[in-house]
């Protein structure tokens, strides 16, 4: 881990939720705390007739504000062998110099 890195982020199929790191428990473990995250207010989805509803157009355009959030879940995530950190609970995160959020609107 770089001593840039500052966030993980959580991989739920095409989903993506932000964490930031808030301690180093081991080399191989991290204590991370969910963020607050809401849709920048000059950015919303465009939907146009297709799929099962509708297709967004402008679904890899979105934008997000992503804050800390004191009160946010806190989990501890490790290393594991294949070079990937997840929690106990098997949720697969990649840590970052920047929190990332996607929601996949074509889903």
């Amino acid at each position: 881990m770089s001593v840039a890195t500052l966030f993980a982020n959580r991989y739920g199929f095409s989903d993506v939720e932000p964490y930031e790191i808030i301690r180093r428990v081991s080399e191989k473990c991290v204590e991370i705390r969910a963020m607050k995250s809401e849709l920048a207010p000059d950015w919303s989805p465009e939907f146009v007739a297709g799929g099962f509803a509708g297709h967004c157009v402008n679904n890899r355009a979105q934008r997000w504000v992503c804050s800390v959030d004191v009160n946010g879940e806190v989990l501890r995530i490790r290393l594991h062998k294949d070079g990937t950190y997840r929690s106990k609970f098997g949720e697969r995160f990649k840590l970052s110099e920047t929190p990332v959020k996607f929601r996949d609107y074509n889903f």
